[in-house]
């Protein structure tokens, strides 16, 4: 009986190539690493139409009324 050691060529290749990527990939995103530099101004000298409270609750009334209509309007009249 013959012993062979358990060395698979194709395995090691694999692992090898593996790693490299890793590697590889690892430091492209380290590579991109920066700091955001955020510089955020509000103006609030003049406002839009739909940041107006008054807006969202005439469009939510409308919404609810179109709703309540084609929910009504589906059943069958006998």
């Amino acid at each position: 009986m013959d012993m062979k050691p358990s060395f698979n060529i194709n395995v090691t290749l694999k692992k090898c190539f593996l790693i490299i990527t890793v590697f590889f990939f690892q430091s492209i995103a380290w590579a991109q690493d920066k700091k955001v530099d955020v510089d955020i101004s509000v103006n609030k000298k003049e406002s839009d139409w739909y940041m107006q409270p008054w807006v969202w609750v005439v469009g939510g009334a409308i919404f609810l009324l179109i709703l309540v209509g084609l929910l009504k309007g589906g059943g069958k009249k006998e």
